[in-house]
């Protein structure tokens, strides 16, 4: 479960990302997850979404120039000890992203920034521009600490197509690991759930690659999951002594809101994919 913060120095934890309105994913779903784990969670909003357990029925993006201005606000009076960068939608959207981090990542004052390259719902409706692919690997994914792609995100950012076994995965994380900064400590995330059997993620520094499996969940509850483990990881990372550490708590919560998914009765048709129990440990009480 969450590693304790205290109560005089509670981690501040960003979420820059889309809104869904089903609360499944994106911010609403982060501030969920980052408040179960005992972060302080704040939101800059990349985009509104129509969205339920289903469908994705239109995206609103917010001009660049107001999500600097979410950036430049927050920044200038709180200090954000994470940001977790999920859905940007548009290239001028991640610019502004990058643009908005490049502050406080040059003067060091936001330690943890890990980039979930949100591309597709689990509806299967794009959730990114293609002209904005080159943009978010070029100005975004450099400012990563931690990036956290899956299989099919894989393969859009290395141009190829997604892997399709663990040492597929291996080679990937490697090329990934060079696609980022070399300043400071940097780590990518491959996770495997797209492949047949236990869920097996591959965690690499460009030295170490670690190896973490998971059991499979079954479930049609799974709206999210992508979302929820990486602003689980944004929500641990300064609260963890590490980043194996805090990746290996971030799955352990999310394996377990995965668990408790069924309990909850979120869509009236149950057609679509519900979202996962972020609350499970507190609700159960």
């Amino acid at each position: 479960m969450a590693i304790q913060s205290t109560a005089s120095r509670v981690p501040k934890v960003l979420t820059i990302a889309g809104i869904d309105p089903s609360g499944g994913a994106g911010v609403l779903a982060d501030i969920k997850a980052f408040s179960a784990l005992g972060a302080y969670g704040c939101g800059v909003v990349c985009a509104l979404t129509a969205q339920n357990t289903q469908a994705v029925t239109g995206i609103q993006s917010t001009p660049p120039d107001f999500i600097r201005l979410q950036l430049a606000t927050l920044f200038a009076d709180v200090a954000i000890d994470a940001a977790k960068i999920g859905m940007v939608g548009t290239a001028g959207a991640a610019q502004a992203v990058a643009e908005g981090l490049q502050k406080p990542v040059s003067s060091g004052d936001l330690p943890h920034r890990v980039l979930d390259p949100v591309m597709i719902a689990k509806s299967g409706d794009s959730l990114l521009e293609q002209s904005a692919i080159s943009m978010l690997i070029e100005a975004v994914l450099p400012l990563a600490t931690v990036l956290t792609p899956n299989l099919p995100e894989v393969g859009v950012l290395l141009r190829q197509r997604s892997p399709e076994t663990i040492s597929e995965m291996r080679r990937a994380a490697e090329r990934l690991r060079r696609l980022m900064s070399d300043g400071g400590e940097r780590w990518v995330l491959v996770k495997g759930g797209h492949l047949d059997g236990d869920a097996i993620d591959l965690l690499h520094d460009g030295d170490r690659m670690i190896e973490l499996p998971s059991p499979r969940i079954a479930t049609r509850n799974t709206h999210g999951t992508g979302c929820t483990l990486s602003a689980a990881i944004a929500a641990l990372l300064p609260q963890a002594g590490d980043v194996p550490t805090a990746v290996q708590e971030a799955k352990r919560y999310l394996t377990g809101a995965l668990a408790a998914a069924d309990s909850l009765s979120i869509s009236r048709t149950g057609a679509g994919h519900g979202p996962v129990h972020h609350f499970y440990h507190w609700w159960d009480r």
